[in-house]
């Protein structure tokens, strides 16, 4: 049984003969991609205040010492993302500041807002205007905190991070499996095209491992909305000392995730975390966002690779590197500006005749990769 399961109505039944069947796949079942595929971004930490307490996270700042991205700052970077060639804004901040976060409450209030949903909504506004598509992260939300800004969303995304309960999650305000795959569950029902992902090398077993990319599968089953599933390895920083995966586990992870996976989903490892050179044959096809602008705040320790470096990768395995949008191209309408998937506002914003709509309907049209943007 996931834990949470009962109190988030969570109906999920993982087989397992689907478990001992991925628990046998090695690297060699599967073969490299067709192709590597990224997204140019912009970073945009909204807010380091967060409700968990996670061992391993060093984004998140206490009481008194968190921040707050001003709308200021937000546009600013926003611009400097569009200038760069960007084509994402990627909006991450800790799940819902709880009552302990008084600075952050009367931050928002004085800027007219009741809630950090409802200040991501002003966000993704400046986003759109300055040229980018957003793609939120806002951690847990309910059905009512996603409504209220998916319609502003390119996509968003949440990590599973594990089915299991593991001591990384501990504590009075500890992370519930449940609850974050019941917000996977919402963005199905609310047709967000949505990414998610495991953590590897916070306490979980392969087994776990296993059962958390199942859980996956079969709400991408249900809905469809999945696009991409990030293996990502946990590393050491200095909240964290319980050691990073190796390069073998990291692989068959990433080939249980490949055999687990339908082939619209793809397989993403962060190049700043892994060396995805030696990970790449063993299914993965998707670098994720890389900034040429921002830092990976949440890990910042770990360097974006240049837009060079992604092309060298792309040479040593001899795969061809193409960049994408935030929203997987399956999404998009066909006809019109709107679909069940993506909003008039978004869909407008990527077919406008502006120099950002021009450049979104460039990275669609697959125009040859470029390591800089004039």
């Amino acid at each position: 049984m996931i834990p949470g399961a009962d109190e988030f109505d969570l109906d999920l039944q993982i087989d397992a003969d689907q478990v001992d069947r991925l628990l046998r796949v090695d690297p060699t079942d599967v073969g490299p991609p067709d192709e590597l595929t990224f997204a140019r971004n912009a970073f945009f930490p909204v807010t380091t205040a967060c409700r968990y307490t996670c061992s391993y996270c060093t984004f998140v700042d206490p009481p008194g010492e968190a921040t707050l991205m001003s709308p200021a700052s937000i546009r600013e970077t926003a611009r400097r993302g569009a200038d760069a060639g960007c084509t994402e804004a990627l909006f991450t901040f800790g799940d819902d500041p709880d009552e302990r976060y008084d600075e952050i409450h009367a931050q928002l209030s004085a800027w007219s807002h009741d809630s950090i949903h409802d200040y991501l909504r002003e966000a993704a506004h400046i986003a759109l205007e300055e040229g980018l598509l957003p793609h939120a992260n806002p951690g847990d939300q309910t059905p009512a905190q996603m409504a209220a800004v998916a319609d502003l969303m390119a996509s968003m995304g949440v990590m599973l991070e594990t089915t299991a309960d593991v001591p990384a999650h501990a504590g009075p305000r500890g992370k519930s499996p449940g609850q974050r795959l019941a917000t996977i569950r919402t963005a199905g029902e609310l047709s967000v095209p949505f990414t998610t992902g495991i953590l590897v090398g916070i306490g979980e077993t392969t087994r776990d491992r296993a059962e958390s990319l199942l859980a996956i599968r079969e709400l991408h089953a249900r809905y469809g909305h999945v696009q991409e599933v990030i293996v990502q390895p946990v590393t050491e920083n200095e909240r964290w000392r319980g050691g990073s995966p190796d390069l073998e586990t990291l692989r068959r992870t990433v080939a249980m995730g490949r055999v687990a996976l339908p082939e619209e989903v793809s397989v993403q490892v962060p190049p700043n975390l892994a060396p995805v050179r030696e990970i790449v044959d063993a299914g993965m096809d998707d670098l994720g966002g890389i900034s040429p602008v921002t830092t990976d705040h949440v890990n910042p320790e770990d360097d974006w690779p240049e837009m060079a470096e992604i092309r060298a990768i792309a040479d040593a395995v001899d795969i061809p590197v193409r960049e994408r949008l935030p929203v997987a191209e399956r999404f998009l309408p066909t006809t019109g500006l709107a679909n069940e998937w993506v909003s008039e506002r978004v869909g407008r914003a990527i077919r406008s005749d502006t120099a950002a709509g021009r450049r979104f309907r460039a990275v669609l049209d697959g125009h040859p990769f470029v390591d800089d943007v004039a």
